[in-house]
């Protein structure tokens, strides 16, 4: 292997180890086989041009070619011609790609799922580096010049993290830098030649010398130090970068975006339960009999674009926490508990889940922070990840008719007047003045729009609907009546307020499947979303408009009973099962049972998409076109020498044709009058199979030598003993006669003397040599270099062709000549 290929390989393999800060980004490794993929395309391509001699130019549009064949294979769905060639649609998809990506930044925290906007600029930004690298390193040998793009990549991990990051991606990162550099310098002394030290001595290019030796040891310590200092010095903890803040997003140090980033709710309610697997999130365990749904986070503002959520403002959490805003719990029935929870590391949020009015939190640190108008635990520097603490809340039951009594609060009450805004939708104020007709209180008003979403009036869950909670989001779910917990609880709390009347939508969990000894687990599949109203003396009250049937631990109560199935009864038998979960035994979730047609029958779960995931698909496409590539060799030389047996096969008449004149006994051969030319192609047909078979085989082939003597030395080597002697002469004769006689000799038994000389020659070589010559023959990749380098000499004479025209245009076109 050549210095600048081994020198292409490290920097291809140095771009990789380079991607490693991207793993904090991504929750799982798509990006890695789709960012490896792109940057094995493009050292491949690099590699393929510098043995064909290209120049720098002709490497680079090489790499930019195979860069964006591999982003069209990977992104380009069924834009592309056979997959792999673009055409407008393919950019245009590439576009579409680009703004994806852009929304997801805004909506997603990290770490994100495989989202496929994010993934394609990742697998992008990774093909990009890997072409600047190997320029900067090999094309102009400045490898010190590739730690930028290098360095890239680490900033995106810093840009998206409040917090400090792990330094274990930059210690790989770092090590790939290194292991380039040395690279080059190796490759430096080996061809300038042996190194010698002052007394004269000479050194080998590995063994170590004094300037060498210090000159590791110092970038060994180099690393070190800036990878040590930052943990060691306290203040570096948050960093200059988190004095920024979160702007007017929820951020999350180590998890979530920073800056103007918003953990959006909607986005991760959505992302989570169309996810193909199931995580478990939260064990939670509670002595409440009957405990209503667990929350996290709130998104109360509205605006065109649909609801958002603000910045929380509090205390840190503490033993005695504030009560909970225009909670009057004198006037209501209520019941204190306690619960104990544990965070799995596959819920990292900046938010904690809590039930509903908490009294005092035990068990996190001052950077936890409790919104008592929100009613949400949340932080600015941790994640909720592998946490573990204790809580005491009061969980408040409502009455209808105790709603009923719940004054109209006036036009200058700070939740009438922040909650009761909305965009105007005529669509919907339309139908919720239909709705709210003739109601004289806000229970009535609310009940009236809830009741609404029933299996009755045609609504359906349907995880698969589109995401959305604009005002024309909810103007066609109100028109399809299909959609999942998100739809419902946003197109609720949107009616609500145009009732004028304040609402706001909550996330959190269901209550699950059974318990198991006390312990409730919750899992993606138990991510929920409900709408909360404001009533005056009895604050936020909780109403879910997702139809219980579909929802594992649903839990109606009595003044937001399940309307499409009367028969259940607070605190009773909650029926549910929600999309890809099933149920467990009758426990406080209640049994699970299938979902119920609106016409009365049993429909059977709905389950979710389970498909694999793409980059499983994608693996597989890409075993099958590897596959595909390897036995094409094979393939193509089985087809060539069935073709040349094909035409030696023809020689040999079955009715005339060639005349069989002058057989001699000393040679075996017998000559042929009639088409001489046919016979002169034939015995070149299977001289040429020789000639490959020998080439297959490793065998020394020289094309200055005659036939004859390339057939004796091939006796000589490789037939010493075989029976095939005879036909290898045969062979040289009748490939000498076609060249140099008038008259051609008959190839009516040159097709079985190939045969048997080339089983003699396999025969005489080793195993690996016999495999090689089946699997990847060698004189197929010769014929195939040969034949690309060809076309590429004729392209660049072309091309220094029109170079040499357009500078004779030009030429007179010149400033200098114009002036003169």
């Amino acid at each position: 292997m050549n210095s600048r290929r081994h020198l292409g390989l490290v920097a291809g393999a140095a771009t990789v180890l380079a991607s490693a800060p991207i793993s904090a980004i991504f929750a799982g490794w798509s990006w890695l086989f789709e960012g490896g993929l792109m940057v094995a395309m493009v050292t491949g391509a690099a590699l393929g041009a510098r043995s064909l001699r290209g120049r720098l130019w002709a490497q680079l549009l090489a790499m930019l070619a195979a860069l964006l064949i591999g982003l069209t294979w990977l992104f380009g769905e069924d834009t592309a011609i056979l997959g792999l060639i673009p055409t407008p649609d393919t950019f245009a998809q590439f576009g579409k790609l680009f703004a994806l990506a852009g929304e997801e930044v805004q909506k997603s925290y990290v770490p994100v799922p495989d989202l496929a906007g994010l993934l394609f600029v990742s697998a992008l930004g990774m093909g990009a580096v890997a072409i600047l690298v190997d320029l900067c390193a090999v094309g102009l040998r400045r490898p010190a010049l590739a730690g930028l793009p290098m360095l890239a990549i680490y900033s995106v991990p810093v840009a998206v993290y409040i917090d400090s990051v792990s330094p274990i991606p930059f210690i790989v990162g770092a090590t790939g830098f290194l292991w380039l550099l040395v690279s080059d310098n190796v490759d430096r002394v080996r061809r300038f030649g042996r190194r010698f030290t002052g007394e004269g001595r000479g050194v080998d290019v590995w063994e170590p010398s004094p300037l060498a030796s210090a000159g590791r040891r110092l970038a060994v310590v180099g690393v070190l130090v800036a990878v040590a200092l930052p943990l060691a010095v306290p203040a570096m903890s948050a960093g200059f970068l988190g004095e920024f803040g979160s702007g007017d997003g929820l951020g999350q140090a180590g998890k979530g975006p920073r800056g103007n980033g918003r953990v959006d709710l909607f986005a991760e309610l959505s992302g989570r339960l169309k996810q193909a697997g199931v995580q478990d999130m939260v064990k939670v365990t509670t002595n409440d009999p009957d405990p209503f749904y667990m929350r996290f986070g709130v998104a109360d503002q509205i605006s065109g674009g649909g609801f958002a959520s603000h910045q929380p403002t509090g205390q840190p959490v503490s033993d005695n926490l504030p009560d909970p805003s225009g909670l009057d719990l004198s006037s209501v029935r209520s019941q204190a508990a306690t619960a104990r929870v544990e965070i799995t590391e596959n819920f990292a949020m900046p938010l904690l889940p809590v039930y509903s009015a908490p009294t005092s939190i035990r068990g996190l640190d001052a950077a936890w922070s409790y919104d008592p108008s929100l009613q949400i635990v949340y932080s600015q520097r941790a994640n909720s990840a592998e946490r573990s603490y204790e809580f005491d809340y009061v969980r408040a039951e409502f009455t209808p008719d105790q709603l009923r009594t719940a004054p109209t609060m006036a036009a200058s009450d700070t939740n009438q007047r922040e909650y009761s805004q909305v965009p105007k939708v005529p669509q919907v104020q339309t139908l919720v003045d239909k709705l709210v007709e003739g109601k004289t209180n806000n229970y009535d008003r609310v009940r009236a729009l809830y009741d609404h979403f029933s299996a009755k009036n045609g609504f359906k869950y349907d995880v698969a609907a589109p995401a959305g909670t604009s005002g024309a989001a909810i103007a066609d779910f109100l028109n399809n009546k299909r959609g999942f917990c998100e739809q419902y609880a946003a197109a609720l709390a949107w009616m609500v307020r145009t009732a004028k009347i304040p609402a706001r939508v909550a996330f959190g969990f269901t209550l699950g499947g059974s318990a198991d000894n006390g312990v409730r687990t919750l899992t993606n599949r138990n991510l929920h979303a409900w709408t909360e109203v404001y009533f005056s003396g009895f604050g936020w009250v909780p109403f879910d408009a997702t139809p219980s049937t579909y929802v594992v631990g649903s839990a109606p109560t009595a003044w937001a009973p399940d309307v499409d199935a009367p028969e259940a009864t607070p605190g009773g038998v909650r029926p549910s099962l929600s999309p890809g979960a099933s149920g467990g035994p009758e426990g406080p979730g209640g049994p699970s049972r299938d979902p119920i047609d609106p016409d009365g029958g049993v429909i059977g779960p709905i389950l979710v998409d389970d498909e694999l995931p793409t980059w499983v698909w994608v693996a597989s496409g890409g075993v099958v076109l590897l596959l595909a590539l390897l036995i094409t060799p094979a393939l193509r030389r089985t087809m060539l020498r069935r073709r040349r047996g094909m035409r030696t096969a023809v020689a040999a008449p079955s009715g005339g044709g060639f005349t069989e004149v002058g057989v001699s006994a000393a040679d075996l051969t017998m000559t042929v009058v009639g088409d001489t030319d046919a016979a002169r192609r034939q015995a070149h047909a299977a001289w040429d199979e020789l000639i490959d078979t020998m080439i297959d085989h490793r065998l020394v082939v020289d094309p200055a030598e005659t036939p004859r003597a390339t057939v004796e030395r091939l006796i000589s080597t490789a037939l010493p003993a075989s029976v095939a002697v005879e036909q290898a002469r045969l062979l040289g004769m009748a490939e000498e006669r076609a060249r140099y006689a008038p008259v051609p000799l008959s190839a009516e038994r040159l097709t079985p003397a190939v045969r048997a000389v080339r089983r003699a020659i396999a025969g005489e070589a080793d195993r690996g040599v016999r495999l090689a010559a089946l699997l990847m023959p060698p004189s197929v990749l010769l014929r195939w270099r040969n034949a690309a380098y060809a076309g590429f000499t004729a392209l660049s004479v072309r091309m220094a062709r029109l170079s040499g025209i357009g500078k004779r245009v030009l030429r007179p076109l010149r400033p200098g000549r114009l002036l003169r």
